[in-house]
């Protein structure tokens, strides 16, 4: 401001001719008008500057905030902000794996916040927002800040309910003897699901998919010793001149665990869990085969799936079970309301974001997770194969429905048994073959 009054000042003279036109900048605190301008002067850019500074902090810190992340671009961000309060990350703020310490980092995500900002207001963005994001900072540098390798953790008990789509929605239990690590903790990392981190060990692949669903080149080095092997798809062998101008990735944390805080559940898990808990009841016949050809159609909008769900509810207990809608029409609703709240938590028709369009490398249900590589179908120019054996993760040492439940000691390990008899065709197929088109 003080440059431009200069100028205007210099220009009035100029034009009105009163006088010369003052050479170099004088300042005579002598003089009781200039000497009360310039403690003015003082105070207001004292104030000015500490009320900067203080603005500039809040302005800092609420740019890094949760509730900036996830709602200031309410539907852009909504899948990503309501499925982040449902995981175990929800007290972790998203900067802490999105931006990490340092300036530099921030700086980028400030950069890349511009096209973002750009991209909403003229509504440039996908939907469903792509994904992986390929600009996040690599996993060493965030998430094994609290899940370091060098804390090693042994077996772990997994108690999982299902209930199967017939008439009296079945109860089927599974438990698994889950081997994220070793067998005793002081062995680290030298076997166990986590073994693809050992410090030891470098596992790099080539995916052919943007969402690396498809890994038909695996290598493998062993660090202290030296030797790397090769494992190629034989049913989608890569020529070398391929593989020589396709990107190889070093295997990390985000691999697998691709949805670590933004995971949406597919409708036979999240209806599980809810007649699990109760806030649907087991004692309506039907109600997960219902569930599932409810879900099992798309609808444009929030407003219409939750009238299309409480009808179908509704329509399907008056003409099929009319005696049950009578006597249990508190449980209809109960399990109608659950219902709705289960599809606003995992489906978001105006970003078309639901569970089947983001894959979960966790696991090998519902998308091929484990089995992108441990398909029996990796070889390696010796003859070496990198197993599809179950049993490499996990153990079952219990399974079956109430009435038919087997168990074995914690060290020992059940054959699975698939709860719908399909005559041994699990053992073919990969899970997610039908698990992710069939309910």
């Amino acid at each position: 401001m003080i440059p431009v009054g200069i100028y205007r000042r210099s220009k009035r003279i100029k034009s009105s001719g009163s006088g010369d036109l003052p050479r170099g900048l004088r300042l005579d605190l002598s003089d009781p008008k200039q000497y009360n301008s310039f403690i003015i002067f003082l105070i207001v850019t004292f104030v000015f500057i500490l009320f900067t500074g203080i603005g500039s902090y809040q302005v800092y810190h609420y740019t890094e905030s949760v509730e900036f992340c996830g709602t200031l671009c309410h539907q852009v961000m909504e899948p990503e902000y309501v499925a982040y309060q449902e995981s175990s990350h929800s007290r972790v703020a998203c900067v802490e794996c999105h931006v990490g310490d340092g300036a530099d980092w921030y700086v980028k995500s400030k950069l890349s916040g511009l096209y973002q900002v750009y991209s909403v207001l003229f509504n440039k963005y996908p939907r469903p927002i792509e994904t992986p994001v390929h600009s996040l900072r690599p996993a060493r540098e965030t998430c094994e800040k609290c899940h370091w390798p060098e804390k090693f953790y042994s077996y772990s008990l997994r108690n999982e309910k299902h209930f199967l789509a017939d008439s009296a929605n079945t109860e089927w239990n599974i438990q698994l003897n889950m081997k994220v690590g070793p067998a005793h903790s002081f062995q680290g990392l030298a076997e166990g699901i986590h073994w693809h981190i050992n410090k030891d060990v470098k596992i790099e692949y080539i995916s052919t998919s943007s969402k690396l669903e498809t890994i038909p080149w695996v290598r493998y080095t062993n660090r202290s010793g030296g030797d790397t092997l090769i494992y190629e798809d034989l049913n989608e062998k890569l020529d070398q001149e391929a593989i020589d101008t396709m990107i190889i990735r070093e295997m990390d944390c985000m691999d697998c665990h691709n949805r670590p805080s933004h995971h949406y559940f597919p409708p036979q898990e999240f209806t599980d869990k809810l007649i699990a808990s109760g806030d649907i009841s087991s004692t309506l016949p039907d109600i997960k085969m219902l569930a599932m050809d409810i879900f099992n159609k798309t609808y444009p909008d929030r407003d219409t799936a939750e009238m299309m769900i409480a009808g179908a509810v509704s329509e399907y207990y008056a003409s099929t079970y009319p005696q049950i809608a009578d006597e249990k029409a508190e449980l209809i609703n109960s399990a109608i309301l659950s219902l709705i709240g289960g599809y606003n938590e995992n489906y978001f028709p105006y970003m078309k974001a639901n569970w089947d369009v983001y894959p979960n490398h966790v696991g090998h249900i519902e998308f091929n997770g484990c089995f992108r590589c441990h398909n029996g179908n990796h070889i390696s120019e010796n003859g070496d194969e990198i197993s599809r054996d179950c049993n490499l993760c996990h153990t079952i040492v219990g399974q079956g429905n109430a009435e038919n439940y087997s168990s074995v000691a914690i060290d020992s390990s059940l054959e699975f048994i698939h709860p719908v008899d399909i005559d041994g065709l699990w053992k073919e197929f990969t899970c997610a073959e039908c698990h992710r088109y069939l309910y």
